[in-house]
């Protein structure tokens, strides 16, 4: 389904049959009566809906230490550039933006500077303005210099990422243009599994602090025992598509409930399956040349407990080896084509309300106990050469420094919790990788008739577990690596319920 089979716009530039210019024209002519014709009719309509997209490049310069590992390493090679994708929306009163960055996070240290740039150049409010990570491995931190030291002065290529957003929202204000939106649901089930085991007979794992844990992350080690996943997965890919009222692709927003892939160079600059879905997605949808550009984007839902590796199967004998790239190729193929056949059902509306409502929630932090402080400094400081050599002794100690940073945190934190409204379509967004059956519950309890969940935006505050999961225990669930209070969860889907019901229109599209 690759190429003009599939492609829904071509561009009338590029074609030279009078007969197809004529219909290009006549179309075009369509579009515009049908806008203008829509908003005669319905005065009690604000104005005509409007839609516009565009990406700013973030790749940083090689040398720079990336991310997503415990020790950082430089970057050697860009094997694809990264990106902050950029999506607005504006229905005569209200505009809506929606940017993802090709990070593993969008974190809360450039998040308020981000926010107040934006409303100084484009007007947006910071309510009105949804800005996530996508989770991708292989890009620098936006942390600053240190992991978890707070308050840090900006450094350079946290200014250089901010500036860029505010100029990818202008530009995509500059690209507003008439347009339709729609949104539908797919399935690509054969790449979600819940990466948390619980182990037979209630075996247990113990954590870098001296707990006992019941559930095992990424348990290549325990494969003999293990019983079943600790959680839910999602197999759903949402999809929410902008076309101009003539038809030519805009952008689309696709939504997916999975970590990152990996299989990277070592050293390598990259995008992830984030990416390559997006290079993908304008491969299968649009033809060469559009202007301005298509603009596809992938984010990242309640994924903190779900990857690519199917741990049942993980042993099984002649289980395929993949090259590097190949597998974030194969996943991005897989959900490219999918989202194609979702939108091809789609359907469209010419006119939406648009709406938004944020609140920040203060939670206590989680910080150590004078107990887990002193472990850590007594660890740190009676370590010797074989120590330095044993892998389990390393993680220990770079635990042990986390621990040690985080005894000098504020006491709370505030969360950005902020929820938009797209016609029928309710989207909720929390600074947190969250957990499949924390998403799900938003998504139960949300008034709307559809509802994404978007996590790693607006801030950036480690993993949510449900307080069930926090019993279990796990990576998910160590100090330093889940920042906010155990029982911080229900606090933030409360709030995300209550802000969703004040957003729940009084009619729904036409």
């Amino acid at each position: 389904m690759v190429g003009k089979s599939c492609t829904r716009w071509k561009n009338p530039e590029m074609k030279t049959s009078p007969l197809i210019k004529m219909k290009t024209a006549l179309a075009l002519l369509t579009g515009l009566l049908f806008v203008a014709n829509a908003a005669a009719l319905e005065p009690d309509k604000p104005g005509t809906f409007r839609a516009g997209a565009a990406t700013s490049n973030i790749t940083p310069f090689l040398g720079t230490d990336l991310i997503g590992g415990f020790s950082p390493r430089g970057a050697e090679h860009i094997h694809d550039e990264l990106h902050a994708r950029c999506l607005v929306l504006d229905d005569g009163e209200t505009k809506l933006a929606i940017v993802l960055i090709d990070n593993v996070k969008f974190p809360t240290e450039i998040h308020g500077p981000t926010k107040e740039l934006i409303q100084q150049t484009s007007g947006l409010p910071p309510e009105n303005v949804l800005i996530a990570g996508t989770h991708t491995h292989s890009a620098p931190s936006l942390r600053g210099t240190s992991y978890l030291e707070l308050d840090e002065p900006l450094d350079d290529y946290q200014k250089f990422v901010i500036r860029r957003i505010a100029d990818g929202m202008q530009r995509a204000i500059t690209n507003l243009e008439p347009a339709r939106i729609g949104w539908g649901v797919g399935e690509v089930p054969q790449h979600v599994f819940n990466r948390r085991w619980l182990l037979k007979n209630g075996q247990t794992v113990t954590s870098p602090y001296g707990k006992e844990d019941l559930a095992a992350t990424n348990p290549g080690r325990f494969l003999d025992v293990l019983d079943r996943p600790a959680g839910p997965v999602n197999p759903k890919v949402s999809v929410l598509s902008v076309e101009s009222a003539e038809g030519r692709p805009i952008a689309l927003l696709a939504n997916y409930w999975l970590h990152y892939i990996g299989g990277v160079g070592q050293g390598h600059i990259s995008a992830d399956y984030f990416g390559a879905f997006a290079d993908r997605l304008q491969q299968l949808m649009v033809e060469p040349g559009q202007d301005p550009p298509f603009v596809g984007m992938m984010s990242n839902g309640a994924s903190a407990d779900v990857n690519n590796n199917d741990f049942a199967n993980y042993g099984t004998p002649g289980r395929k080896r993949y090259e590097r790239y190949e597998k974030m190729r194969e996943v991005a193929d897989d959900l490219a084509q999918e989202v194609v056949k979702v939108e091809q059902e789609i359907k469209y509306h010419d006119w939406v309300e648009l709406n938004a409502a944020a609140e920040p929630v203060t939670l206590k932090r989680r910080r150590p106990t004078p107990e887990q402080l002193k472990a850590a400094q007594h660890l740190l400081e009676n370590a010797g050469p074989k120590d330095l050599e044993d892998r389990d002794f390393s993680q220990r100690a770079v635990f042990a420094r986390r621990a040690i940073d985080a005894a000098e945190w504020p006491e709370t934190a505030d969360v950005f919790v902020q929820t938009l409204g797209i016609g029928d379509l309710g989207i909720g967004a929390l600074p947190f990788e969250v957990f499949v059956e924390i998403g799900f519950e938003i998504q139960e309890r949300s008034p709307f008739e559809d509802t994404f969940f978007i996590g790693l935006a607006n801030g950036g505050l480690g993993y949510l577990p449900s307080p069930r999961q926090h019993e279990l225990g796990g990576y998910e669930t160590w100090l330093t690596v889940a920042h906010a209070e155990v029982g911080a969860s229900p606090i933030l889907v409360d709030k995300l319920v209550e802000l969703f019901e004040r957003l729940q229109p009084s009619a729904g599209p036409n």
